[in-house]
C-alpha cells in the first residue's frame, strides 16, 4: 500500500544534533576540514612518503575546499621542515655556454654574492692601486731599461761588426740597410760606380754577409722583445697573485664543504690572473657615434654571481602555487638582451621556474591549467622522471632555434607535485598518459557530501564562525546556522547528508548577512537566510518564470481536476548551468491492434536519449513478466511526450509512462490531480530518481498557478524519502493537507492510487480477480493476441489457396 508522506516525516533534525549557543560568537573557529576524511588521509600520506613518484593528485569537483585545504595543510606541513639549498650559477671558465650551478646553505646564496662583489672590487682596488704605485714603475722602468739595453748592445755589436767590415748600418722607415763606407761616410752611388767591377763584386759579397748579421741581429731583437713582453707579463701577473690570493684565500676559509666553491674560486684566481690586462682601467674613447657604436663587454661581468634560488627568508620548506604553469614558468628560462640588432645572454640572465623555486618543497598546480600549456604536461614529467630540472629553450624541442642558448647545468630536483583536477582530467591522465600512474601515485578524492551527524553539523556551525571572523561579518545566531544546515542538506539532495560545496554555503552566507545589515539587525536569522535562498532563486528562474505563464494562461495543456484514460503527468527536471528547477510534463499512451510493440515516438524522431530508450524498453520485458505468460505480448502502443520539443533523457519517467500504458490497456482512467516520477524494473519495482525535492516543488507550484488550492499529490520512489527536502511553502501545505505526497514501493501500488482501483493479485490458480486493473490488462493483451493468431490462421489458409 502507498505510505502518504506526513510533515513530521520531514522534519528537521538539525535542532536536535546543534550544540547550544545564542550566536556564532561563542564558537570557537574552524581549523580544519569537514566531512574529508579519505581525502585527508590520502594527502597526509601521500606528503609524507619521501620517494619518486609519490605525488598526489586532489581529485573533486568545485567548491569543496579542495585548493584552501591543501594550501592552509602544506603550509604548516611546510614550517617544520627544514628550509632547502640556496642555488647559484655561476660562470663556468672551461665552457662559457654551460654555467656551473652550486648549492648553498638557505641564506649563504646572499652571503656569497656580496662577498664575492667585494672580493672583485677589492681585487680590482688593490690592482689598479699596485699598478699606480711607484714600486711597480720602478720594477717596470728597470725591466724596460734591462731588455732596451740588451737590444742597443746587439745593434750597438752589428754597427761595430759592419764598420769592422767596411759598411755603414742605416735605419729608415723603410727598413735597414747595409752601405759602404768611405772617409767615415756612407758611399755615394756615383763613387760605387766607379769602382772596378771586382771590387764592386767584393764590396756586394761583404755587403751579404753585413745582411746576414742584420738578419740575425734582428731576430736577438725580437726574441729580446718577446722576453721583455714575458718579463712584464710575469711581473704583472706576480702583482694579480699578491692581490688575488690573500682575498681569495681567505673566502676559501668561509666554505670549506663546498668543494664546488673551492674549485670555483681557484678558477676566478686563474682567470684574473690570466686577465689582469681587462682589469687596468683605461678611459675608453668617446665614440663619435654613440648609437652605432658597440659598447665592450664589462670584464668583470663574468665574476658576477647570480643568485638563482634564495632561502633566505623563507620559513620552513617553500610552498608554491604556479596559477600559470607555463613551459618557462616552471623549468626557468634564458633572458636576452638586445644589443646593436643581435640577441645575446650570459648566465647572468637565467631564471627560475617555479620547478627551482618549489625545490625541498611543494608545488601546487591545476591540472587544466597546466594540461591547457603547450609543452608544460610534458617538461613536469621530463623533470619528475630524471628529478632534476633542465632549463631549455622551447625551440629546442620544436626542432628549431633562432639564437644561440646556454645549457647550464641542470640542477636536482626534490619537490612533491600536488595536482588539482576534477575526475574527468584524472581518469583522462590515468587511462591515456602511461606516466601518470607512475609519477601521481595518490589520489585524494574528494567527495561533495558527508554524514550529518552530529560531529559534523558542529563543524558546519564552526565553519560559518570561521567565516564571520575572518571576513568581519554578522555573526548568525541558532536558528540562522540550522537555516544553513537545511540548506546544505538540500544541495546534497538528502535527509542524511551536508554538501561539502562550501563555496555555495558561502555565498548564502555572504548574501544572508547583506540582508541583515539592511534591516539594522545585530545577528543574522533564519528569515534571513530564506530571504537569501528567495532572492537567489529569484535572480536565476527566469525560464520558470515563463514557463508558469504558459501553464496558467493554458498555452501548456494540463488537466489537473479531471480523470483521463492513457493520460498522467510525469515529472521533468530542466538544468540551466546555474539553476535547475522541476515541472509537469503530459505523458500519453495509446493502445492498439498489430505488433509493433511499444513505439517510443521521441526515439522515432531522435529526441530520446540512450537511457531514456531503455526505460521504454524494460516497460516490454515488465508487461512480458506480468501479462504475457500464458499468452505471446502481441500489441501496439504509442508513448510520447505532449509539447515537449527538446530532447529527453533518463528514466525517471519510466513509472509513469507505463502507468499510462496500464490506463490505456484497461480502459480504466487516471486522476489527473496526480503527478508521478520514478523508475521501474521488468519486475515492477519503482526504482528512486534524481531531482525528487524539485520535482516535487515544480508540481506543487505548477498547480498553484493554475489556481489548485487543494487535492493536488506527487507520488515517489519509497526509496526517495531521504532525498525529499522541501521549502516551507510546500510542507506547510503538506501540513494543512492541501498537497499530498505518497511513497509507493511496486507498480500495483502505484496504479491503484491513481485510479482508485484494485491491481488485483495473482491467485492459486494463476488469474487475477475479475474486474482488477492487472485482469482487465491481461485480458486485454490475451484478445489482441488471439486476435493476432487468428490473422495469421486465416493469412496461412489464402497462402495455401493461391499455391493450389
Amino acid at each position: 500500500m502507498a505510505k502518504k508522506v506526513k510533515y513530521s516525516d520531514l522534519d528537521s533534525k538539525f535542532d536536535r544534533v546543534l550544540a547550544s549557543f545564542s550566536s556564532t560568537r561563542e564558537i570557537t573557529p574552524l581549523q580544519e576540514i569537514i566531512g574529508q576524511s579519505r581525502a585527508v588521509k590520502a594527502v597526509e600520506f601521500g606528503l609524507s612518503v619521501k620517494k619518486q613518484g609519490y605525488n598526489v593528485f586532489v581529485a573533486g569537483p568545485p567548491g569543496t575546499g579542495k585548493i584552501t585545504y591543501i594550501r592552509n595543510y602544506t603550509d604548516r606541513k611546510a614550517k617544520k621542515e627544514e628550509r632547502p639549498d640556496d642555488w647559484i650559477y655561476v660562470h663556468n671558465f672551461q665552457a662559457s655556454d654551460q654555467p656551473t650551478a652550486i648549492n648553498l646553505a638557505a641564506g649563504e646564496g646572499r652571503n656569497f654574492c656580496k662577498k664575492m662583489d667585494q672580493l672583485i672590487e677589492e681585487v680590482q682596488a688593490e690592482i689598479k692601486k699596485t699598478f699606480e704605485g711607484e714600486d711597480y714603475e720602478r720594477q717596470r722602468s728597470e725591466l724596460l731599461k734591462k731588455y732596451k739595453d740588451k737590444q742597443q748592445e746587439v745593434m750597438s755589436d752589428l754597427d761595430q761588426s759592419a764598420r769592422e767590415k767596411g759598411f755603414i748600418i742605416q735605419r729608415k722607415s723603410t727598413g735597414i740597410f747595409t752601405i759602404p763606407e768611405k772617409d767615415g761616410q756612407p758611399m755615394k752611388q756615383e763613387d760605387f760606380d766607379s769602382l772596378s767591377k771586382e771590387e764592386r763584386d767584393r764590396l756586394s759579397q761583404i755587403s751579404q754577409e753585413v745582411q746576414q748579421e742584420v738578419a740575425d741581429a734582428m731576430r736577438q731583437v725580437r726574441q729580446i722583445d718577446r722576453e721583455a713582453k714575458k718579463a712584464m707579463e710575469d711581473l704583472d701577473k706576480n702583482i694579480a697573485r699578491m692581490a688575488v690570493d690573500d682575498p681569495i684565500n681567505e673566502l676559501k676559509e668561509e666554505y670549506p664543504q663546498y668543494d664546488k666553491v673551492i674549485q670555483y674560486l681557484k678558477e676566478v684566481r686563474e682567470d684574473i690572473i690570466e686577465n689582469i690586462n681587462e682589469f687596468k682601467e683605461t678611459e675608453e674613447e668617446e665614440p663619435q657615434i654613440p648609437f652605432l657604436t658597440r659598447r665592450q663587454e664589462d670584464p668583470r661581468r663574468k665574476y658576477r654571481v647570480n643568485l638563482f634560488i634564495d632561502n633566505h627568508d623563507t620559513e620552513g620548506a617553500p610552498v608554491i602555487q604556479e596559477s600559470n604553469p607555463t613551459y618557462t614558468n616552471l623549468t626557468g628560462k634564458t633572458e636576452y638582451r638586445n644589443r646593436m640588432g643581435a640577441m645575446e645572454t650570459e648566465f647572468t640572465l637565467l631564471k627560475p621556474g617555479s620547478l627551482h623555486q618549489a625545490n625541498g618543497g611543494y608545488l601546487i598546480i591545476q591540472a587544466r591549467d597546466i594540461l591547457s600549456h603547450y609543452q608544460a604536461w610534458d617538461a613536469l614529467k621530463r623533470s619528475l622522471k630524471n628529478e632534476k630540472v633542465i632549463i631549455e629553450n622551447i625551440g629546442e624541442h620544436l626542432g628549431f632555434m633562432t639564437v644561440a642558448a646556454l645549457k647550464p647545468e641542470p640542477i636536482p630536483l626534490n619537490v612533491k607535485v600536488i595536482l588539482i583536477g576534477s575526475p574527468l582530467y584524472y581518469n583522462i591522465l590515468y587511462h591515456y598518459d602511461e606516466d601518470f600512474a607512475k609519477l601521481f601515485k595518490i589520489k585524494a578524492d574528494f567527495d561533495i557530501e558527508m554524514d550529518a551527524d552530529q560531529e559534523n553539523v558542529n563543524k558546519l556551525a564552526s565553519f560559518i564562525a570561521t567565516h564571520c571572523h575572518q571576513e568581519d561579518l554578522l555573526h548568525f545566531d541558532r536558528e540562522g546556522v540550522i537555516s544553513i544546515a537545511e540548506y546544505s542538506s538540500r544541495i546534497a539532495s538528502h535527509y542524511a547528508r551536508l554538501s561539502t560545496r562550501f563555496n555555495e554555503l558561502v555565498e548564502i552566507i555572504y548574501e544572508a548577512e547583506a540582508y541583515a545589515k539592511q534591516a539594522g539587525k545585530e545577528l543574522v536569522g533564519s528569515e534571513d537566510v530564506q530571504k537569501a535562498i528567495q532572492e537567489r532563486t529569484y535572480r536565476f528562474n527566469r525560464v520558470e518564470s515563463k514557463l508558469h505563464t504558459m501553464i496558467e494562461e493554458g498555452t501548456l495543456l494540463f488537466d489537473f481536476a479531471e480523470e483521463k484514460v492513457g493520460q498522467i503527468n510525469g515529472l521533468s527536471v530542466s538544468n540551466m548551468g546555474d539553476y535547475q528547477f522541476g515541472h509537469p510534463v503530459k505523458i500519453t499512451a495509446n493502445t492498439f491492434l498489430g505488433k509493433s510493440g511499444i513505439v517510443n515516438i521521441e526515439r522515432e524522431v531522435k529526441m530520446s536519449g540512450r537511457i531514456h530508450s531503455k526505460g521504454v524498453l524494460i516497460l516490454s520485458g515488465f508487461l512480458g513478466y506480468k501479462y504475457a505468460q500464458k499468452n505471446p505480448l502481441s500489441l501496439s502502443a504509442s508513448l510520447t511526450f505532449e509539447q515537449m520539443y527538446s530532447g529527453i533523457e533518463g528514466d525517471s519517467a519510466s513509472a509513469a509512462e507505463l502507468f499510462a500504458l496500464l490506463s490505456s490497456l484497461s480502459r480504466i482512467p487516471i486522476k489527473q490531480n496526480f503527478a508521478v516520477t520514478g523508475s521501474v524494473n521488468q519486475k515492477g519495482e519503482i526504482q528512486p530518481v534524481g531531482g525528487i525535492t524539485e520535482k516535487v516543488e515544480g508540481f506543487f507550484k505548477a498547480t498553484k498557478v493554475r489556481g489548485i488550492k487543494e487535492g493536488a499529490a506527487v507520488v515517489i520512489p519509497e526509496s526517495n524519502l531521504n532525498n525529499l527536502l522541501l521549502s516551507e511553502e510546500v510542507k506547510t501545505a503538506l501540513q494543512e493537507d492541501r498537497f499530498k505526497i505518497y511513497a509507493i514501493k511496486t507498480v500495483d501500488e502505484g496504479i491503484e492510487l491513481l485510479t482508485g482501483e484494485k491491481a488485483g493479485e495473482v491467485t492459486k490458480e494463476g488469474t487475477y480477480p475479475q474486474g482488477s486493473i492487472n485482469q482487465l490488462v491481461e485480458q486485454r493483451l490475451a484478445e489482441m493476441a488471439r486476435y493476432h493468431e487468428k490473422e495469421g490462421e486465416k493469412g496461412s489458409k489464402e497462402e495455401d489457396e493461391n499455391d493450389d
